[in-house]
């Protein structure tokens, strides 16, 4: 298989592109660095892109090598055929070879290898001739008697050869892939309640048909879990006499022959026996394999805007871990995110201290001149909103607040990382003051959590973890490496999502800086302990220095690139101050004097996305990407479900994207829903085609249902 020319025709890329991000990835170069700083060789390849295809190439690669040793292994049998190893190298999948190999693989002891240790192949094969016309079965099946090898009467010696016929059936690869075929075009999937129906979420289940390849992702990620709580029994059916026919008219060749009802029975026996629970786990397993991709797919794209939510900095805040019998822990943080004084009060039930709560507030909100005040968004944070809004209009002074996802906070709170951080602070406390660092930076403050507890996505427990992780870890570094991290400031968990950057290295980058202070450039990186050339290369765009000994270390410029740099600033007549000082704002005019871009990169001997890059970046020296991002909701005051009514139109968040919709959170206890249907005028294929976690979106209320806590919203004409 020419791997280069699959991965360009699927990807719809030209063989040049996939060949260069092949070599750069052979290399050891990080998927961060090949999108940023290798533009040129990838044909600007995108770093979503660059990541499936490095994943699709290594399934290629591992298909190749499976399909080298499992020839080998048929070799070694002697049993290797021309033809067998042309369908082998041509098959594009695994299944397909595992299929193959299937015959020749060493098999548990099974019906059919007793049978053929007991002498039965050679009637077994006499019988799959099917050249005998005429004469009785009986006479023939005779000779194999043998009371010493247990085989006392002729139905034993048949019962035996039709075990070795079903394994000979149920191991054609052709037959597996025909019946796998029209069981997932044509099968149906079953699901049914287990016991008796009670009421449960899985109600739409308990007796429902849907067809196997049109079943939404969603929906088998129900039944799965339905079926793991022990509520629902999963099935997959198929028309059964369409399939045994088709495996007959190509079993049974000399329909006279006198074993045609022999190979019959044992055609059904392998069907129902071997091939059909074989081929319904396959399925099954597909399926699930597909919709946990989607799911993760989901999930990451959820939890990409929430990490780029921007950074609210300068500001001091009070934030809130709300909650009802332990009370509502505060922790007030200053304008770096320092812990300056932390308590707990009483609002809700039971204690219902109310007054006395917002007197304790109102006394920190005046000591150290509060800002914002973050409220998380777990249990109780309604009612602790409420009392807020309430608090803030009997005071004199400016004072917002704003919902934030507190999401793995508990987790970060138990976490060694967190007893490190703060080993004096009550570990309750340590997240309230996740959630206000998480509005200051969200993304160095989430950073500290496994990625799994930050998204927000749908039946995530259920996915293959592993994977999950993975995908989430790809999308942290996605956002590390885009933002840019500051290299005097940053903390260990931050560094490690910097591309090249082991944990080990990122501890010694703190270590050294601890013990030396201040990095003044990054050249100075070479300096910490086990970071070589190749990590520098990796690593050194990514990382900051504000107030540096140079002003493109603040950059996402390569240091590779400062020389191209410094010649255009020459030729332009900028200085590097002018950079610092954020005097080139006028570039763009500059550069159109000397003719297209492409003719100012030829005279620089640069790529033109390099220098497009350049540009961009000396425009703006320490510009956060996350600017651009939907920014945090501060409110002042609450809505409560009651007050709302049919038509009325609101602003809201988008809190999370799921499958079937949207739920958006417009200021009362309950985020409402935005059915796919309702998201759009026109037609879409998915929610996300639409909106992703933390935009800012104009809703009008269809329906309120206070006895459920349900709200139905519409983006219809919005």
């Amino acid at each position: 298989m020419d791997i280069v020319l699959k991965l360009a025709k699927e990807f719809d890329i030209k063989e040049n592109q996939v060949q260069n991000t092949l070599n750069l990835i052979d290399e050891g170069n990080t998927i961060p660095f090949i999108a940023r700083y290798r533009k040129e060789m990838t044909g600007g390849l995108s770093d979503e892109l660059l990541r499936g295809l490095d994943e699709r190439l290594t399934y290629l690669r591992n298909l190749e090598n499976r399909k080298e040793e499992v020839i080998r292994l048929i070799d070694e049998q002697e049993k290797l055929t021309e033809e067998l190893e042309k369908e082998i190298l041509e098959a594009e999948v695994l299944q397909r070879v595992e299929d193959l190999y299937r015959p020749y693989k060493k098999k548990r002891r099974t019906r059919a290898t007793k049978a053929k240790e007991k002498g039965l192949e050679p009637l077994a094969n006499i019988i799959l001739e099917q050249e005998i016309e005429e004469g009785n079965i009986d006479d023939i099946a005779k000779d194999y008697i043998d009371e010493d090898k247990e085989i006392p009467t002729v139905e034993d010696a048949i019962d035996g050869s039709k075990d070795i016929i079903a394994e000979i059936v149920s191991d054609n690869a052709d037959f597996r892939k025909y019946i796998r075929s029209v069981v997932y075009n044509k099968g149906l999937i079953r699901s049914q309640v287990n016991d008796k129906e009670e009421k449960s979420v899985y109600e739409m289940y308990y007796d429902y048909n849907e067809n196997i390849k049109n079943m939404p992702n969603h929906r088998i990620l129900a039944i799965n879990r339905g079926e793991k709580e022990g509520i629902l029994k999963i099935s997959i059916i198929s028309d059964e006499d369409i399939l045994l026919d088709y495996i007959n008219r190509n079993v049974i060749t000399n329909k006279n022959s006198i074993f045609k009802n022999i190979i019959e029975e044992a055609i059904e026996d392998s069907y129902k026996r071997l091939i059909y629970p074989a081929i319904e786990r396959e399925i099954r397993s597909y399926l699930t394999e597909r919709a946990e991709e989607e799911a993760i797919k989901v999930f990451a794209k959820n939890t990409k805007p929430l990490l780029m939510i921007p950074p609210v900095s300068g500001v001091r805040v009070m934030a809130i871990d709300p909650s009802f019998r332990t009370g509502c822990k505060i922790a007030v943080l200053d304008e770096t995110g320092k812990l300056l004084d932390y308590t707990t009060i009483y609002p809700n039930e039971p204690q219902n201290k109310v007054e006395e709560s917002k007197k304790v507030m109102k006394d920190i909100i005046k000591k150290y001149d509060i800002d914002i005040i973050p409220i998380g968004n777990g249990t109780a944070s309604r009612e602790t909103e409420l009392i807020v809004s309430d608090m803030i209009k009997e005071i004199d002074r400016e004072v917002h607040y704003t919902i934030v996802s507190e999401a793995g906070a508990s987790v970060y709170s138990a976490s060694k990382l967190g007893t490190e951080e703060y080993p004096d602070v009550n570990v309750s406390i340590r997240g309230a003051i996740s959630i206000g660092r998480r509005l200051q930076d969200p993304l160095a403050e989430l950073v500290k959590i496994d990625p799994k507890h930050i998204g927000v996505g749908q039946y995530q427990h259920d996915l293959n973890q592993g994977k999950l992780g993975e995908s989430l870890k790809d999308v942290v570094e996605n956002c590390v490496n885009t933002v840019g991290v500051d290299l005097n400031t940053a903390s260990p968990s931050l560094l490690n999502y910097v591309a090249g950057l082991s944990p080990a290295v990122s501890k010694n980058i703190v270590k050294y800086r601890e013990e030396i202070g201040r990095f003044k450039n990054r050249k100075e990186i070479k300096k910490v302990k086990r970071l070589g050339g190749k990590t520098f290369e990796q690593c050194a765009g990514f990382l900051r220095i504000a107030g540096g000994d140079n002003p493109l270390d603040n950059t996402s410029v390569h240091p590779e690139s400062y020389k191209i740099t410094m010649k255009l600033i020459d030729k332009l007549s900028y200085t590097k101050e002018d950079i610092e000082n954020g005097k080139l704002k006028d570039i763009d005019s500059k550069i159109a004097e000397y003719g297209l871009i492409e003719d100012l990169a030829e005279k620089l001997e640069v790529g033109v996305p390099t220098l497009k890059d350049i540009i961009s970046e000396i425009k703006k020296p320490g510009r956060d990407p996350r600017e651009d991002m939907p920014k945090p909701v501060f409110r002042s005051d609450v809505l409560k479900m009651e007050d709302l009514k049919a038509d009325m139109i609101l602003g809201g968040t988008v809190r999370n994207v799921v499958d079937f919709g949207a739920f958006v959170d417009i200021g009362v206890k309950q985020d409402g829903l935005v059915h796919i249907s309702q998201l759009s005028d026109k037609y879409i294929k998915s929610p996300m085609d639409v909106v992703s976690v933390g935009d800012q979106v104009k809703v009008k209320i269809m329906d309120v249902d206070i006895d459920k806590g349900r709200i139905s919203l519409t983006m219809k004409g919005m």
